[in-house]
């Protein structure tokens, strides 16, 4: 099962690298898309061989402006989409079918095609057009999980709030056994 996973400039890029590893856990062969901020953020987030590391998580890796991808299609058979972490920007875009690279493209295919698409949008404090635009993206089809710490489960360090994170993105595919550890577990 094939799933398109798209990191946009966001900060929190080691949500990325989690749900890669979330969705390799779960058998997933993984479609990358990045955005070009989301090659500075890795670096400057992660550390600088991060975007290797994700690529090579990767099954295939597209280039953002390779429009011609299988996943700008329908007839591409995947079980979804994970955009890890999400701007506001790709927010946007996808909320308003600006289909402007392969990213923002490959979102479009998921919402049209009524597949899974799971948005980690990353902002804070929102403003009302990013409320909106949640709101246009989620009228769609689509699941916006901004990712806050389940607290309740008292994570020990970031890393641990952040693969938990990603597990519940991953989850909400629906590809297998959940991997978030649930409330009272």
């Amino acid at each position: 099962m094939r799933v398109v996973l798209g990191v946009s400039g966001a900060s929190g890029a080691a949500l990325a690298l989690d749900c890669a590893r979330a969705l390799a856990r779960a058998g997933a062969e993984i479609d990358l898309v990045l955005s070009a901020m989301a090659e500075r953020t890795l670096a400057e987030e992660v550390g600088p061989g991060a975007q290797g590391e994700l690529e090579a998580m990767a099954a295939r890796v597209h280039p953002r402006g390779d429009m011609g991808a299988a996943i700008a299609s329908g007839s591409c058979p995947v079980a979804g989409m994970i955009v890890a972490p999400c701007s506001m920007r790709s927010l946007a875009a996808i909320a308003h079918g600006l289909d402007d690279n392969l990213l923002t493209r490959a979102a479009s295919v998921q919402l049209k095609e009524r597949r899974p698409l799971v948005l980690l949008a990353r902002e804070a404090p929102l403003t009302l057009a990013h409320l909106d635009n949640m709101r246009a993206a989620t009228l769609m089809g689509a699941v916006v999980l901004p990712p806050v710490p389940a607290f309740y489960l008292r994570p020990a360090s970031l890393a641990e709030a952040t693969a938990q994170i990603a597990a519940r993105a991953v989850d909400l595919l629906r590809l297998g056994p959940p991997q978030a550890r649930a409330w009272g577990a």
